[in-house]
């Protein structure tokens, strides 16, 4: 493998993290927005990711890794009984967001620690292109 190959490999990872920890901050951020109905209620989303490979190189097919798109989830709206909210709708409910905070700071911290991670292959891998070169002086 291309020790260049391998910079291409980590930055697709940190991108991945990085879109990761983008779809975190929308989650926290909506987690206290209320709404009259199910349909205008925020669903917490999480990202697909897959493997990019090189279908011509069989010997060493990975190349990184890309965003293949984003799920909402199917966890249930908190249907909520407030009759006196602006927004309750004609049964006096409000519905919540069906984010779960304890899971969004797990998927952080794992995000984080993926992308530093990372990060670290990066800097590895220029240690040792340093030390290479500075062989032959």
């Amino acid at each position: 493998m291309s020790s260049f190959k391998i910079f291409d490999i980590a930055g697709s990872g940190m991108n991945a993290q990085n879109l990761r920890l983008n779809l975190v901050a929308s989650n926290m951020a909506n987690v206290d927005a209320v709404s009259s109905s199910i349909d205008q209620t925020y669903r917490a989303r999480q990202p697909v990711f897959e493997a990019m490979l090189d279908q011509a190189n069989r010997r060493n097919p990975a190349v990184g890794v890309r965003m293949a798109g984003v799920v909402e989830s199917e966890a249930p709206l908190v249907r909520e009984y407030a009759p006196d909210h602006a927004l309750a709708d004609d049964e006096g409910y409000i519905y919540r967001p069906n984010v779960n905070v304890i899971e969004e700071m797990a998927n952080m911290i794992s995000a984080s620690r993926a992308y530093q991670s990372n990060v670290e292959v990066v800097n590895a891998t220029r240690r040792m292109m340093a030390a290479t070169i500075n062989l032959g002086k």
